[in-house]
């Protein structure tokens, strides 16, 4: 392992913290809780979306977009994944899709959009919470 490697490593447990991020890939539909400042004070505003894209790798750099409809409208922020403005990130449903980045959405609307659920990663996901 490289000097770079490990000090990235170390950075990436830093920024961690006690923040536990789940597994996932695109196609999956995630909540992200992000802090807003709102004048003074501090709120959580969530933002549920499918993820079209993993940017990054799994360093420090490591980023994510994620894309929702909105009043007919598409929607998409891009994340950070060890922001601290992230308060936690859940994971709703696995996506089973064949693609690694999902571009292709951007295009479609509707019922066009949807992304078929993978239900075995999903099963085994349950099992292995018990």
């Amino acid at each position: 392992m490289s000097i770079i490697k490990k000090i990235e490593a170390a950075q990436v447990e830093k920024l961690k913290g006690d923040k536990k991020i789940p597994a996932f890939k695109a196609g999956d539909t995630v909540k992200v809780h992000v802090k807003i400042k709102d004048g003074d004070k501090f709120r959580i505003q969530v933002f549920e979306g499918v993820v079209i894209a993993r940017d990054g790798g799994e360093g420090n750099n490591a980023s994510f977009t994620v894309r929702r409809e909105s009043y007919g409208v598409g929607v998409e922020r891009k994340f950070p994944l060890y922001s601290p403005a992230i308060e936690k990130i859940e994971k709703v449903r696995t996506g089973k899709v064949r693609r690694a980045k999902l571009f292709f959405l951007r295009g479609l609307s509707g019922k066009k959009a949807r992304i078929v659920e993978d239900l075995s990663a999903a099963s085994a996901e349950k099992k292995a919470d018990k």
